[in-house]
């Protein structure tokens, strides 16, 4: 192979004929690696020995895009509906969180029913994946082929030897192509096993499906370049943290579906499990009203999922209170005590805030402000709040609430899951009402003051 030195940047992607200390391009220092390249003529070559053909969009056949149905509803909605056959997703997670796992399970079940599929890990032996399946498996399907290597080359040649329907590559750090000296891992091996993947699932001759594990940074983001993700026609990240056994399974890109999908899982002993009833895990039930909880609905993909958000106020010692929020930054905490103090007369200045959220679930949207405010008010003023009460608005510096998207559809979830009563914005009140809700008494407030008033 004709070939020649360049250096490229871990970082960017970028290229340059010769070394350099710090990237010309994004400015980050001592990334420059060298990588080999083939020259232009040898790529021309390849072209011109090409065979294909461009096709009329309307001869273009669909029959490849049926989706396979991978045995978990939560897997599916994640994956806009099921996995389409010719596809390449990225898994990325934290060590420990349960990527292997869960793809070890999509292979038992797609096994089960047979289909065949090949499982290669560059991280584990043989031995050791099938310790896991005995455990995580009812039953070992003789449709699952195993594969010990760090060869690209090996297994993609296994794969279509065997005419395998769905591949599992654990993981593509691990992974390199004899074409290329540099070691795996390399943002240079990392990308061409990538693209090598791609153009084997995505052959005319023998289409077939790729997870594709990777690993992340200390950040908590993909490790190595961002070309991977422009690569891959689905990124998924399996969150962990959030409890001991809870997962929550998040999509970045999805070519086949919504972007911000989740699914819910629940780690034993036995791997993953689905979650089709968040109620339990993310609310309390209680046998009567108490002080420093209330309710809202973040949206997360397609789905409702209920927040409750816990506080607690203290008398504080120190010269500086203490604000403490595991669930939303620190800078978006004390803007939402500023507005409690200023538009609703609590004086928190001399008080310690420690915010949650039941479950470990990220506050990431505005809609919560209200049951927030709510929240810390209770605490502060000892009064109790029902568990019956949900609170949907985003509240503007000025105290007023404010509209929230998508209210009708969480109105309609929060009746479905047995709450009595909802504080919206007084802007719905002027809006068409939807009778999908009869049942559920609405209370529509101009200001977090007129809230507050109502609970006491």
């Amino acid at each position: 192979m004709a070939t020649k030195t360049r250096y490229q940047c871990s970082e960017c992607g970028h290229i340059s004929i010769g070394w350099a200390g710090r990237c010309p391009a994004c400015g980050a220092w001592s990334t420059m690696q060298e990588i080999t390249v083939e020259t232009g003529a040898k790529r021309a070559q390849k072209r011109e020995n090409s065979s294909l053909e461009a096709l009329p969009l309307t001869r273009v056949s669909l029959s490849q895009s049926a989706r396979i149905d991978l045995g978990s509803e939560e897997l599916n909605r994640v994956l806009g509906g099921g996995l389409v056959p010719d596809s390449v997703t990225m898994l990325t997670a934290k060590p420990g969180a349960g990527k292997s796992t869960l793809l070890l399970q999509v292979a038992g079940t797609l096994a089960s029913r047979g289909m065949r599929v090949l499982y290669a890990s560059g991280e584990e032996s043989s031995a050791q994946i099938r310790a896991r399946a005995e455990r995580v498996l009812p039953a070992l399907p003789e449709e699952i082929y195993l594969m010990a290597t760090s060869s690209l080359d090996a297994i993609l040649k296994e794969a279509k030897r065997l005419g395998v329907q769905v591949m599992m590559i654990d993981s593509i750090q691990t992974m390199e192509l004899s074409d290329y000296p540099q070691r795996p891992g390399t943002p240079t091996q990392t990308v061409a096993c990538t693209a090598a993947i791609i153009d084997a699932c995505k052959s005319e001759e023998h289409p077939m499906a790729s997870f594709v594990i990777g690993h992340v940074t200390k950040e908590e983001t993909m490790a190595g370049l961002r070309t991977l993700e422009h690569q891959v026609d689905t990124v998924l990240y399996l969150e962990s943290g959030l409890s001991d056994a809870l997962r929550l399974l998040r999509t970045t890109k999805n070519r086949f579906g919504f972007t911000d999908e989740v699914g819910l899982f629940q780690m034993g002993a036995e791997g993953l499990s689905d979650v089709t009833d968040p109620y339990d895990l993310f609310l309390t039930r209680r046998e009567r009203p108490i002080s420093g909880a209330a309710i809202a609905f973040q949206s997360e993909g397609s789905r409702m999922i209920p927040v409750e958000i816990e506080a607690l106020v203290s008398d504080s010692y120190d010269a500086y209170p203490t604000r403490i929020g595991d669930s939303l930054s620190r800078d978006a905490l004390n803007t939402l005590v500023s507005i409690l103090e200023q538009r609703a007369g609590i004086s928190l200045g001399k008080k310690n805030v420690v915010l949650k959220a039941t479950g470990g679930l990220r506050i990431r949207e505005k809609a919560t402000d209200l049951a927030i405010l709510v929240a810390i008010a209770s605490a502060a003023e000892g009064f109790a709040v029902s568990g019956k009460d949900v609170f949907l608005a985003e509240v503007g510096l000025t105290g007023e609430l404010k509209r929230v998207r998508e209210w009708e559809r969480r109105v309609r979830e929060v009746a479905r899951m047995g709450f009595t009563r909802v504080f919206i914005a007084a802007e719905y009140a002027e809006l068409k009402r939807s009778d999908d809700a009869p049942e559920i008494e609405r209370v529509a407030v101009k200001t977090l003051s007129e809230v507050l008033d109502a609970l006491k």
